[in-house]
């Protein structure tokens, strides 16, 4: 996943919690859409103590319902394949 410029104008809001894979693709889609993104991955320490995996997505509020969207069709596709 590629870098995403620092945007003060954009309130970013929690999309979901996602492998590797899967997020890749939802970040490519939401590109596609316009949709402004940016990801999290966990650290050491999380993994650890927290035992998270996989790659938190954040994207604009206003969008957030499409990005949903976007997501959840992916996420099905990945799960059926």
């Amino acid at each position: 996943m590629g870098v995403v410029a620092e945007r003060k104008d954009i309130e970013t809001v929690y999309l979901g919690n996602f492998s590797w894979a899967t997020a890749n693709e939802i970040a490519g889609e939401l590109e596609e859409a316009g949709v402004f993104w940016w990801a999290k991955n966990p650290g050491a320490i999380t993994r650890v103590l927290f035992a998270e995996f996989g790659v938190r997505l954040f994207v604009d509020r206003s969008r957030l319902d499409e990005a949903r969207s976007i997501a959840a069709r992916l996420v099905t596709e990945a799960e059926s394949s």
